[in-house]
């Protein structure tokens, strides 16, 4: 059975525990939310890893992982969306690995690598919704 990509985006937003307008959003303003849910969970990563959180390190790791892995790569349309949906599952399959490296290893660099990666994509998709006819600038 297939499930539009914007319903396993938020299927898995909310599976994911984070609370948030996800059932009032466009398929658009989902994926925003998903990249500032990624994009957070790197960030918290970071504070945790500074102040030797091992456990809570490892938890927002994985957080981040599941908005990767369940959330953006989980609503590509392969299909429909080509050589660019390749390249994005290929993005965040790199950024899952660098993620893993990252918890396995203690190292922080690596978390700013994928903050690095996915922060100009996700301004430049919330870009997107800014110059879409309707939406407010």
């Amino acid at each position: 059975m297939y499930t539009p990509p914007s319903l396993r985006a938020a299927s898995a937003y909310k599976s994911i525990g984070v609370q948030s307008s996800v059932d009032v959003a466009d398929p658009h303003g989902l994926i925003g939310l998903l990249f500032g849910g990624l994009l957070q969970a790197v960030g918290m990563a970071r504070i945790a890893l500074e102040r030797g959180d091992v456990p809570l390190k490892g938890a927002q790791i994985m957080r981040a992982v599941r908005f990767l892995d369940e959330g953006l790569k989980g609503g590509l349309d392969f299909e429909r969306g080509g050589e660019l949906a390749q390249r994005l599952g290929s993005l965040y399959d790199y950024c899952v690995e660098r993620l893993t490296l990252a918890n396995l290893r203690n190292d922080a660099d690596l978390l700013v690598e994928v903050a690095d990666l996915i922060g100009p994509l996700a301004q430049a998709w919330d870009g997107i919704g800014r110059s879409r006819p309707g939406q407010p600038a």
